[in-house]
């Protein structure tokens, strides 16, 4: 006997609705080795996130100081390259880049030590996805370690990968996210790691304004960043490229800057 549409309807959407909750991307993990020093593992998904702190209303672009290099101004991708060193794929218009489908991370050309370095962004609207899948991306400084770039507004995520993050090793200190489609910054000051005799002799620390708001206070980089692992070897490079990471969201940046602040080398 046949069964009525009714029926037949209310099942198929049984089974999409179904689809979709497995579709989810995780809110974190139980399997993953324990970060050295700390009682929480990479990504651990019962470590308290960051409490929300509700950050002062969306700014007009901050203007670059006079000595500082400007990466990025709205116009052109000149000082960027892609990993094969060809110029970039990703979308500039209306003075921002957006991450383009299959686009790949872009590089900066020059390479850089220690650095003040400012970059705004902006999650896709209407948002989509949820945890890692909404509006990733990251900012990597010295192409190894990664402040996290996430729509981390109303969005439950494991605590070392929310917006603000060295991801995989540090959550920050509180959630500052403004809502998707409102600009946000960062504001990061970078010491890059010292060796001697081929040995970090001082590793790399990392302070994070996110919109004003304190979330990553002289935090001692571990290593280099990895997904669902421990932090992986810091490279015995006095200086590296900032790149900016596609992770197939069409996150916006724009007004993008930096002021060197290096030390004499040893």
């Amino acid at each position: 006997m046949t069964r009525p549409l009714a029926v037949l309807v209310v099942l198929a959407l049984a089974v999409m609705l179904s689809a979709q909750e497995k579709k989810k991307a995780p809110t974190g993990y139980t399997d993953t080795p324990y970060i050295p020093g700390s009682k929480w593992r990479v990504h651990d998904d019962t470590r308290p996130r960051p409490a929300v702190v509700t950050p002062a209303p969306e700014d007009a672009p901050a203007k670059p100081p006079a000595d500082a290099v400007v990466l990025f101004d709205g116009s052109n991708l000149s000082k960027w390259r892609t990993a094969k060193g060809e110029a970039p794929p990703w979308k500039v218009e209306n003075g921002y880049v957006e991450v383009t489908p299959k686009g790949g991370d872009i590089f900066t050309r020059d390479e850089f030590g220690d650095i003040q370095l400012h970059v705004e962004f902006r999650a896709p609207t209407p948002p989509q996805g949820d945890s890692q899948g909404r509006g990733n991306g990251g900012v990597f400084l010295m192409n190894q370690f990664e402040v996290q770039v996430l729509d981390s507004y109303d969005n439950v995520t494991y605590a070392d990968g929310q917006a603000g993050a060295i991801y995989g090793q540090t959550p920050p200190l509180a959630n500052a996210s403004r809502k998707p489609g409102e600009w946000q910054s960062f504001d990061i000051f970078f010491t890059a790691p010292r060796f001697k005799d081929g040995k970090v002799e001082r590793p790399p620390y990392v302070t994070v304004i996110h919109n004003g708001v304190l979330v990553q206070n002289h935090t001692e980089i571990l290593g280099g960043t990895r997904n669902r692992n421990l932090p992986g070897a810091i490279l015995p490079n006095a200086k590296g490229p900032i790149r900016l990471q596609d992770h197939n969201n069409p996150t916006r940046f724009r007004n993008i800057w930096l002021r060197p602040l290096d030390e004499p080398r040893p």
